[in-house]
């Protein structure tokens, strides 16, 4: 791997990610903050840029931003200003593959989790807001035939489980009896696939992600009409 081309992840990104599991203190952080640039945010940087003619080919409108901050990488500090957990770092990598009209992770977006045990894709939109949240339900409920070919087409469900959660009852102005009833009760609209640590390691990574976003492109652009994004 070099900066260059890059082909797979190094097993030194998920070593740092299990020592700061163990050491998540600002005094750990800061004495090894190089080890962090050279296995982590590089590598990771390396990636996205790879992924940015292969996002691109999807849409347009999405954007691959290897910048070290405020781009796809996510940052590793978390925000505990409203959390009893006072880590003060994320034990995980998060690569955010944005629409150019979201302006946070709460709008239709390709998602890169990486962690020691735990890698997964994520696609569409997480929690939105209570407008978007209409539109995307009464569009489900319009066009009941075009999110059942998003959802239930071979190739989106080879590789993604519809996730996030729903309320109990249907929302207001919507008929218990749709048959859609189920998925217009969902609070957040989202495809998880899974991968292995071992994949990631592996030869031609961006290739085989670019492969699995692909399958929930009916998916991503029935959200984006939902919500009136262009695709």
């Amino acid at each position: 791997m070099t900066e260059e081309h890059f082909d797979h992840f190094d097993p030194s990104l998920y070593d740092f990610l299990e020592a700061i599991k163990a050491n998540n203190d600002r005094e750990w952080f800061n004495d090894n903050k190089d080890l962090y640039e050279s296995t982590v945010r590089e590598p990771a940087r390396a990636f996205i840029r790879a992924m940015r003619p292969m996002i691109a080919s999807l849409s347009p409108y999405f954007l691959a931003d290897d910048r070290k901050s405020g781009g796809s990488l996510m940052r590793i500090y978390r925000d505990t200003r409203f959390s009893k957990d006072e880590r003060p770092y994320k034990t995980n990598v998060g690569i955010q593959f944005r629409h150019e009209r979201g302006k946070d992770v709460h709008a239709p977006g390709l998602y890169v989790h990486l962690e020691p045990g735990e890698v997964f894709l994520g696609v569409g939109l997480w929690q939105p807001d209570k407008e978007p949240l209409q539109r995307i339900r009464q569009h489900l409920a319009d066009h009941p035939e075009r999110w059942l070919e998003a959802t239930g087409g071979g190739d989106f469900k080879a590789h993604f489980k519809l996730g996030g959660e729903a309320l109990k009852r249907p929302p207001r102005g919507f008929d218990k009896a749709h048959p859609l009833i189920e998925d217009i009760k969902r609070t957040s609209f989202i495809g998880v696939g899974t991968l292995t640590v071992a994949e990631t390691l592996a030869p031609g990574l961006p290739e085989l992600i670019y492969g699995r976003f692909e399958a929930a492109v009916p998916f991503i652009r029935l959200l984006c009409d939902a919500v009136d994004a262009p695709f």
